[in-house]
Formats: structure tokens, C-alpha cells, sequence
């Protein structure tokens, strides 16, 4: 299991991303997302070993996520979902992965050909703003973190953007 901060985006600082034990297994550099649509995610270390970034020019918001410098996913909103918001996790080959479920409370899974590869909650925690990322065994653990960071950035510019028309009526 992960721990992640919530909302993390508008304040824009670093943070860490701990494992189950509090334990630091991943530092996320949330400044450079303001200045270059892109999010680097180092080991504790220091050392780069993924990153999440906007597709600037896209029908739908789309985020690429690269590990190791290799394209792993591209995060995009599926276009038509009626009743509730769902993004695909499109990886090279056949086994794209799914996020369903309640995205904007931190109450969603991540499935791959309808068997759940993570599961991703607020309820397990009783940290204020903060969520679980529990990745099943065989699920790629940088994949997984990279797609929900690649959501929260999603969402948090269409909150901003809901913000703003708002203002402008």
C-alpha cells in the first residue's frame, strides 16, 4: 500500500509518497508541474524514475506516463460515460486498464480486463488529505502511482476550470 497527499497540485510543493510503514519510497516534484506540465517522480535517492505529463495539444485531457525514459501509458478521460467519470490507462499492446468508480472522493479501482489491479481509497486512512494506493501483486507499482497522479492532475484543471467559468457568469 501507498500513501499519497491530497490535492497536492495546488499547493504545489514536493511530497512523498510512503509505503504502509511510513516509510518514504518515492518523492514527487509537484513545482515543476506549474512550469513545464510535467511531474517527476524520484526514488529516495534523487534519482528520476518516471514521470507524468499533459499532452498540451488533445481532443480530451490526456497525460503521458514515462518510466525509466520509456513511454509506459497514456492517461485520458473516456469520452462517453453517462453516469459517472471513467479514464483508460492506455498501455502499448492489448491490456489497457481501467479507473472507475468515485475519482474525484479517492474511492475508485483500476482494473485490467475486469480483474481489479488496485484499488485506491481515503477510508482506509485516518490522515486528513490523504489516500491508499493498494497495488495487487503483478501490477506495476510506478504505472499505477503515475495514473493516479496523472487523474488528480486531470481533475484538478477541470476544477479550475469549472472555478473559473463560474467567475465569469
Amino acid at each position: 500500500m501507498y500513501v499519497i497527499r491530497e490535492k497536492f497540485f495546488s499547493i504545489g510543493d514536493d511530497f512523498d509518497v510512503l509505503d504502509e510503514h511510513g516509510t518514504k519510497v518515492l518523492r514527487v516534484d509537484g513545482k515543476v508541474f506549474s512550469v513545464r506540465n510535467k511531474v517527476v517522480i524520484e526514488d529516495p535517492a534523487g534519482n528520476e524514475v518516471a514521470s507524468v505529463h499533459r499532452h498540451l495539444v488533445a481532443l480530451r485531457p490526456t497525460y503521458e506516463i514515462r518510466i525509466g525514459g520509456e513511454k509506459a501509458a497514456e492517461v485520458r478521460k473516456k469520452l462517453f460515460t453517462p453516469f459517472h467519470d471513467s479514464f483508460t490507462i492506455d498501455v502499448p499492446g492489448p491490456d489497457d486498464l481501467t479507473m472507475k468508480g468515485d475519482l474525484l472522493d479517492h474511492e475508485y479501482v483500476i482494473e485490467r480486463g475486469g480483474r481489479e489491479v488496485a484499488a485506491v481509497s481515503k477510508r482506509w486512512l485516518t490522515l486528513r488529505d490523504t489516500y491508499a494506493v493498494q497495488v495487487t501483486d503483478g501490477a506495476e507499482p510506478l504505472l499505477i502511482i503515475g495514473s493516479v497522479l496523472a487523474l488528480d492532475l486531470a481533475l484538478e484543471r477541470e476544477e479550475k476550470k469549472k472555478e473559473k467559468e463560474s467567475q465569469e457568469d
